[in-house]
């Protein structure tokens, strides 16, 4: 995974824990709480793009939501990519989340859960079976 890609899926993981931290869901589990910046400053830099504005209100309003978070991290991505201050911002904000996890995790498998990771080349030697 490239880092831009991993930076935006880190930004929609942390959106995603911010939203539910909103909502009550994971509130008073970890010491950041950045979520609601990290949403308004996405929220300020989507503004005029339609599209970008539903794909974050549908990760706000449903968290669970694979596609809608999937549509999230291209739309980031896109973002980071047209604005390098947008990314910078977007950069330090994931930084500041990991800083302040070194404590516990802040972004938890259940929230990537079905992140693409691509992987180098695997080579299996001997026998095996697939079952």
């Amino acid at each position: 995974m490239d880092p831009l890609t991993a930076i935006a899926a880190a930004g929609v993981a942390l959106v995603v824990k911010g939203a539910l931290e909103a909502t009550g869901q994971e509130a008073g589990r970890s010491g950041w709480t950045g979520g609601a910046r990290l949403i308004a400053r996405i929220r300020e830099r989507f503004r005029g793009d339609g599209d970008a504005q539903a794909a974050l209100e549908r990760v706000t309003d449903t968290p669970d939501d694979e596609t809608g978070r999937q549509d999230l991290e291209r739309m980031l991505t896109a973002h980071m990519l047209r604005d390098r201050d947008f990314e910078s911002d977007i950069r330090q904000i994931v930084d500041e989340a990991v800083v302040a996890g070194r404590g516990g995790p802040q972004v938890s498998a259940a929230l990537i859960k079905n992140a693409q990771v691509f992987n180098e080349k695997v080579e299996i030697k001997g026998d095996w079976n697939v079952s």
